[in-house]
């Protein structure tokens, strides 16, 4: 290596000073700079012009140290009596008197990165620290056993180094432990510096040891060779912003450039005595240093010290190899980039494109979090930028952490993994997807690019996590959770419920699933909290499931249509839903073969299975396929579950919930009747509708109005003749100019203001069109084994013949009773003909015009608008009092001692008919019954 020529020729010189100058600080804003001397003065400089902007005076001896906060609001001065002062950084003003803060010379002062805290070392072998609001010390002295010659902070604020004359400490900042000690130079440490990605830390040594050392700061251990070239003491270590290059100054009068990648020392600067202190200038292109001969040097940096140049050439070079998919290459040069310049960000940006293009997921993350350090740090502010496209990997994954929580919450709460056998909880599932190959690209896509769609987030988020559930019937004994904890089911040995359970977990991992969902062994039954929220959310996670697979145990391999049908599986009620909620759905024969065959992914999409599932099931293919959760049409569900059975009795109900997109607790040895009624008076509750009153058979002890056994909705709601569109309006025209048109419209008012039908503590609010019964005579003529048959005569209402396996007072005119029997008719809301506006289409906002176009004078339209109104009441009043003539269902209701009233039930609907014409026109007795 060719001997170097020191250069003697600065740029500039500061003089003011009439005595040495110990220490040199620039200001963040680049445009000044602070001095000390042993003059006693501080001077601030104007680095453009050169010209000193204020002379601070308020030592007493000399200066020889002084630091700048971060912010440039605060400057800290030293001196040889051990007393520190702090002034304003942009007025050069006291913000303090002087403070006696050791007892003998301090050498070195230092911010904390955040600005709270001064630290002041001092030859009397102690570090203080200071708060920068109170400026008390805080807490006792570091006890350094020996002059504590410099004092630093690590770039992140975390640490704190201290170099003695015989050691270098290293204190964590917060905590005040020491996390490492070692000798450092030999004998005597001057000087340290950390690197600002804060990986390595510099010493400097005296004259017996004129060296650079550099320590790895995970460590603690030298890197290399000592850097040799001076001969006598290093007073000071500064580090070039970019990290590239290091500047020592020291009392051999010479202030050397090294240059960090390669450590070899490229240029030299000569004073013309010994120099105390040396810093670069904020844009790097500057050295400046002083010492004893009274002046601030200002020398360029030169050129080809910069490694910008080589490193933009492998750079583009990489980049260009990239295009070729050459991702050794690219790494290789992405390396040497790094070495070059290891603080700026390309080199981690190519290493990161290596990485990802060589597809080492892993590493490319670590490659890309790094360079987001290098832009957050980096000193220009258009490099820094950059950072704002790109999204922190923290922020990253909890992105996708909210999509996976969007996912979990229609999901089972533990899955069987399809791989494994393992059965796991949410939290092994989340940790299972972050060692993914697809999680890792779903990272690095999302960090960036900051506005990445979270659509592609949720579908590669319901990729891996979609789930595959079983329908099955329960057959022997089943495999439960404590059969299969901690055990993988593929391990097992295969016999009864556990060889179904093998083959199912196959088949998910064959369709491509990673989780899978059995009932039997996924729910922990002990616990009541968890099998609550199961059952309440089973029907959600069949319909949000990947995936459900129906296996029909009892049909054998190849066989014909017509095997679902007569499958047991058709009959259990918890299949119901099972069959209902899935959006994708496959049945499989005894062998785990396709049902007939159908090797397509949806058999929902296959019209011969459907038509086949509707042929067994009484619900027509289309719901079979499209069915939502709802009310509308409660008395048809019932209907499809009225002749299924279960296990546990009370599971008849339960199996119910989702369909009707309800969540009651689950309270099993309540009984089948009270878990029944619950449901049905939630139907009522929340949707006012009736028809699930329609039934025939035995009464609930829950309510009377309600049945006993679900069997009791297999016989089809009473239909009654309708009347044709025609026959209303002849009935109507027939009524429009007689009396009937007060009184109807009197009781469509009357029967608007009732409210719906509602149960309150078991007992059902139920409003009704009330018909007192007068007379009740058995009829012995038609007496049957358990049913017992009575005519019957009421208040505007034909004779009529009631069957019902209850003894009833008989009683007549001539004859009365005390207890009060009533025909009712539950009124319908369906009879005002009202429009269903869940149905109804939804418009734009500027799809139609409905402005009046008429001037605001012209009332003429206000008018025919009312008239309009007017008719149209009339007319309703009098479809209504049309519709009230027909024979209707009624309920024959029994008062009792407090008032209330108890249904009697019949073995067939009654039907109720009205006498005459005109009679309705007296039908005002209309009230809301308490039913028990």
């Amino acid at each position: 290596m060719p001997q170097l020529t020191p250069s003697t020729t600065p740029v500039r010189e500061f003089k003011d000073h009439t005595k040495a100058i110990r220490a040199v600080a620039t200001f963040p804003d680049g445009r000044r700079m602070v001095t000390g001397s042993f003059d006693k003065t501080l001077c601030l400089w104007d680095l453009r012009t050169g010209a000193m902007l204020k002379k601070m005076e308020g030592h007493r001896d000399r200066v020889t140290t002084l630091a700048v906060s971060q912010d440039g609001q605060l400057i800290a001065s030293g001196d040889q009596k051990g007393v520190f002062i702090v002034w304003h950084g942009e007025t050069g003003e006291f913000l303090t008197q002087s403070t006696k803060a050791h007892s003998n010379r301090i050498y070195a002062l230092d911010f904390s990165p955040d600005g709270t805290v001064l630290a002041s070392g001092s030859e009397d072998g102690t570090t203080k620290l200071w708060c920068t609001t109170t400026w008390q010390q805080q807490g006792d002295p570091i006890e350094c056993r020996n002059c504590v010659r410099c004092v630093q902070y690590s770039p992140s604020g975390e640490l704190l180094a201290i170099a003695t004359y015989n050691d270098v400490q290293i204190y964590n900042s917060k905590t005040r432990e020491r996390v490492a000690d070692f000798k450092g130079q030999i004998p005597y440490n001057f000087s340290l510096v950390w690197t600002p990605d804060g990986t390595r830390l510099f010493t400097g040594g005296d004259k017996k040891d004129p060296t650079i050392r550099e320590w790895d700061t995970m460590t603690w251990k030298q890197v290399g060779d000592p850097w040799t070239g001076h001969t006598s003491e290093i007073s000071s270590i500064a580090i070039h912003p970019s990290g590239t290059l290091v500047a020592s100054a020291s009392y051999d009068r010479h202030v050397r450039l090294w240059r960090l990648p390669d450590r070899r020392n490229i240029a030299i600067f000569q004073h013309s005595s010994w120099v105390g202190c040396v810093t670069f200038s904020v844009d790097g292109k500057y050295i400046l240093s002083g010492g004893s001969d009274r002046v601030i040097l200002k020398w360029t940096v030169p050129k080809d010290a910069w490694p910008e140049s080589k490193a933009r050439v492998l750079a583009n070079r990489s980049m260009a190899n990239s295009e070729k998919s050459l991702w050794e290459d690219v790494l290789l040069d992405a390396q040497k980039v790094i070495e070059l310049n290891p603080l700026s960000h390309v080199g981690y940006r190519l290493k990161h494109t290596a990485l990802h293009g060589a597809q080492r997921y892993g590493e490319a993350i670590e490659a890309f979090k790094i360079m987001l350090e290098k832009l957050d740090n980096a000193h220009d502010m258009q490099i820094r930028k950059l950072r704002d496209q790109y999204t922190s990997p923290s922020n990253a994954d909890g992105v996708i952490q909210k999509a996976i929580n969007v996912q979990l919450d229609t999901a089972p709460l533990r899955l069987l993994d399809t791989t494994t056998g393992l059965l796991c909880d949410r939290e092994t599932q989340i940790s299972a997807f972050k060692t993914t190959t697809e999680y890792k690209q779903l990272l690095l896509s999302v960090m960036k690019h900051a506005d990445f769609p979270r659509e592609i987030i949720a579908d590669v988020v319901a990729k891996y996590f979609g789930c595959v559930m079983l329908s099955h019937r329960w057959e022997g004994k089943e495999p439960l959770l404590h059969d299969i904890k901690d055990k993988a089911v593929y391990h097992l040995e295969a016999a009864g419920g556990l060889r179904k359970l093998q083959s199912f977990c196959k088949k998910a991992h064959q369709a491509g699933f990673h989780w899978a969902w059995v009932d039997s062994c996924c729910i922990d039954q002990h616990n009541n909290v968890e099998l609550q929220k199961s059952l309440n959310s089973m029907f959600a996670w069949y319909y949000h499931a990947a995936l459900t697979i129906v296996y029909l145990s009892d049909v054998p391999p190849s066989s014909k249509s017509g095997a679902l049908t007569r499958s047991a599986w058709n009959t259990r009620g918890w299949t119901v839903p099972e069959f209902l909620a899935p959006k994708v759905i496959r049945f499989y024969q005894q062998d785990w073969t396709p049902y007939l065959d159908d090797v397509s992914f949806n058999h929902k999409e296959s019209a011969q299975i459907m038509h086949e599932l509707e042929d067994a099931t009484g619900i027509d293919a289309r719901t079979l396929v499209t069915f939502q959760p709802g009310m509308r049409d409660a008395r048809e569900k019932l209907q499809w579950a009225s002749m299924r059975v279960t296990t546990l009795p009370e599971d008849i109900a339960y199996s119910l919930f989702g369909i009707f997109g309800i969540q009651l607790p689950i309270l099993y040895g309540e009984n089948k009747q009270r878990a029944l009624g619950r449901l049905l008076q939630e139907i009522v509750a929340q949707s006012g509708d009736i028809t699930a009153l329609d039934w025939v058979g035995q009464p609930s002890t829950f309510n009377s109005c309600l049945p006993a056994n679900i069997s009791s909705y297999a016989v089809p709601p009473c239909a009654l003749p309708s009347l044709s569109e025609y026959q209303v309006q002849t009935a109507v025209s027939s009524l429009r100019h007689t009396m009937a048109v007060g009184s109807g419209l009197k009781l469509y008012n009357q029967l608007d203001n009732l409210s719906a039908a509602r149960f309150a503590n078991c007992r059902l609010h139920l409003p009704c069109i009330v018909h007192r019964v007068t007379e009740v005579r058995r009829r012995q003529d038609l007496v049957q084994e358990t049913q017992v048959m009575y005519g019957m005569k009421a208040d505007e209402l034909n004779d009529l013949l009631i069957t019902t396996e209850e003894t009833l007072v008989q009683f007549s005119c001539a004859r009365p009773t005390r207890q009060a029997f009533l025909l009712v008719r539950p009124w319908d809301r369906r009879l005002f003909e009202l429009p269903d506006f869940a149905e109804q289409p939804a418009f734009d906002d500027d799809a139609v015009n409905l402005a009046d176009p008429r001037s605001p004078l012209d009332h003429s339209h206000d008018s025919a608008k009312q008239e309009w109104i007017d008719s149209e009441c009339r007319s309703r009043a009098l479809r209504l009092i049309v519709r009230l003539r027909q024979p209707f269902s009624a309920f024959l209701l029994a008062q009792q001692r407090g008032g209330e009233y108890k249904r009697i039930a019949s073995d067939c609907n009654i039907i109720a008919r009205v006498k005459g014409a005109g009679s309705v026109h007296n039908i005002m007795d209309i009230r809301t019954l308490e039913i028990l």
